[in-house]
């Protein structure tokens, strides 16, 4: 009786960690405004470049679901070679706010998933994809 009681308890704290919402700051970092910051559009994750620069520590090495409940969907997403993956979010406003698609100057912030999923490297780049 007393083990069923304690697998169930355990299965009710995994159904809750679950189900709870991302949270709202990492660092300095104000993850809620990031996430709505949708395409860097609003301009609103230029000011918080630093503060994202300040948590790339806490972000590396983090499976690339976490990174997108974290930071929300990416705003171009992007398969490479021997299974990598690319996270793109932009930092400020530019041609992707008309079109997605489009070719971008825009400042971005590159994420680099590995072949088993864990963020590996994070760069910034000025050019289009």
């Amino acid at each position: 009786m007393k083990v069923s009681i304690k697998i169930l308890l355990t299965a009710l704290i995994g159904i809750i960690a679950a189900c709870s919402n991302a949270p709202d700051k990492l660092g300095n970092l104000d993850l809620k405004k990031w996430r709505g910051d949708r395409g860097g559009c609003n301009d609103v994750r230029k000011g918080l470049e630093g503060d994202f620069k300040g948590a790339e520590k806490e972000l590396k090495g983090k499976f690339a679901d976490t990174i997108g409940e974290l930071l929300g969907r990416p705003d171009i997403h992007q398969l490479g070679e021997r299974n990598t993956k690319f996270y793109v979010y932009y930092l400020e406003k530019g041609p992707q706010c008309e079109n997605m698609q489009a070719k971008s100057n825009a400042r971005k912030v590159l994420l680099k998933f590995n072949a088993v999923g864990l963020l590996s490297e994070i760069t910034y780049q000025d050019r289009p994809l």
